[in-house]
């Protein structure tokens, strides 16, 4: 679908974008707070109205006949529910293969209020060499932001220190500010 569908559809819902972080070939877009499924919809215009595409992480139980089909068209890619799958490294695999890989990702990993965030992220922008965009979903303000990049040091602790004081100021602005975990 072409970026005037996109641009129509926040139109019409009243939305804005705000997307000012450089356009990278492969990075990973992190996005929080996460507490509803709007976000994905929102994400997913907002970066489309650019004329960009992104690939994103969702539950396996999603990718069923025919909503499967669907889902990898917009750039979906399935997170197995089984433990012991090694994702990270397979998407650290799939960066590596790629000329283009834009990746979002939320680290709460759930719209429900999560007082630890999942690191995997980190791992990836870390091992596929790639910086992490932030992403802010501002309901107050009805805008979906990016501009601030960050480059993983590999000192996985730190980063996410980093991160989490990042997102910890627009807790306020998530859908349910309530399910976000602040510091």
């Amino acid at each position: 679908m072409n970026t005037g569908f996109w641009k129509g559809l926040l139109r019409l819902a009243g939305w804005n974008v705000d997307i000012t972080a450089p356009r990278r070939d492969k990075c990973v877009i992190c996005v929080a707070p996460h507490t509803s499924n709007l976000d994905f919809i929102l994400g997913l215009a907002a970066y489309r109205s650019l004329g960009r595409k992104a690939n994103f992480l969702m539950k396996e139980f999603w990718f069923f006949f025919p909503l499967k089909y669907l889902l990898r068209a917009l750039g979906g890619i399935p997170v197995p529910a089984r433990k012991g799958s090694d994702l990270t490294s397979a998407i650290v695999e799939r960066f590596n293969k790629a000329d283009y890989m834009n990746l979002a990702v939320t680290p709460e990993g759930t719209r429900s209020y999560r007082e630890e965030w999942r690191k995997g992220f980190l791992y990836i922008a870390y091992g596929a060499g790639v910086p992490l965009q932030l992403g802010i979903i501002d309901y107050t303000h009805k805008e979906v932001i990016i501009r601030d990049e960050y480059t993983p040091t590999g000192d996985i602790a730190t980063d996410m220190d980093f991160i989490r004081k990042y997102y910890d100021r627009y807790a306020s602005l998530a859908r349910y500010p309530e399910k976000f975990a602040r510091l």
